[in-house]
């Protein structure tokens, strides 16, 4: 039987003596999961995230001209990242600089490599 609540969680319970039970799965935590995981499995925003890595910090204007991309392709990649957490952004003065986010790139290697382990 399976029965949808309304926070996104999906709860099966089985009805002979199959383990477990009961299986929760909350589908707006998958979702978010998938969100990043879709921010690294994009040939262009890996080579994004080379190029942040390589300068270690670089604003978008450097970015899309390194590239050779329009300004708007540039920022909504960016834009992506930013809200997946593999980079951050500093401010030092008018500018604003992009950073690889080291921590939540280690994070998300070992959620990954657990997944597939």
């Amino acid at each position: 039987m399976m029965v949808a609540t309304q926070t996104n969680d999906l709860k099966v319970e089985t009805q002979n003596n199959e383990a477990p039970s009961s299986i929760n799965i909350n589908y707006h935590n998958v979702k978010k999961a998938s969100l990043v995981l879709r921010a690294l499995n994009h040939k262009l925003r890996q080579q994004i995230l080379t190029l942040i890595e390589t300068e270690k910090k670089i604003t978008v204007t450097e970015i899309y001209v390194r590239l050779r991309l329009e300004q708007s392709v540039a920022s909504q990649h960016l834009a992506i990242m930013r809200k997946a957490g593999v980079v951050t952004t500093q401010r030092e003065g008018k500018y604003i600089y992009y950073l690889v986010n080291y921590k939540r790139i280690d994070e998300l290697n070992q959620c990954v490599q657990e997944m597939v382990a």
